[in-house]
């Protein structure tokens, strides 16, 4: 049996904007290796939120996995766009579609760096809740893009 691919289109700009938000996505993970920026620390929930001396331990003995593996999925994506975010040149041809072949296990690992990505960036827009959500506030606006291409990754994969 022949592994799954979906095909995810996205223009010569969304890629350079994706390349450049998912780089430093990882250059994060690679300067931040604490908790000690919320941003991170959401990425590597409580495991036992009614016990903080074991949910210090279990993070003291998962964190750095658990971002390293983080860090190997932003690579992923890097890699199958093709370019990492200095290389292409949006004035060449923005509009132009470019086609990313995702096999099963690159496009998990799309959807995991497009849900951490919008975990920073929630925390970094004081997103709690949905009513924390201001659709008309442009600061927004990559949020709701990152969701938007995690939705249709979603859709692509329920697809095949």
């Amino acid at each position: 049996m022949s592994e799954r691919i979906v095909v995810l289109e996205v223009s010569g700009l969304e890629a350079l904007h994706l390349a450049g938000i998912v780089g430093q996505f990882r250059d994060l993970l690679t300067a931040s290796r604490s908790t000690d920026d919320p941003a991170v620390a959401r990425l590597t929930p409580d495991a036992y939120p009614d016990d903080a001396s074991a949910s210090r331990e279990f993070r003291r003995l998962t964190e750095g996995d658990l971002l390293e593996r983080r860090g190997q999925d932003a690579e992923t994506v890097l890699r199958t766009l093709g370019i990492d975010g200095a290389d292409l040149d949006p004035a060449s041809d923005p509009d132009a579609t470019i086609a990313v072949a995702l096999g099963e296990s690159e496009a998990q690992a799309w959807m995991r760096t497009l849900s951490a990505v919008r975990l920073v960036l929630a925390t970094r827009l004081g997103i709690q809740t949905e009513d924390d959500h201001e659709p008309d506030d442009p600061r927004f606006g990559v949020y709701d893009w990152i969701g938007y291409r995690l939705e249709g990754l979603i859709t692509a994969l329920d697809r095949t």
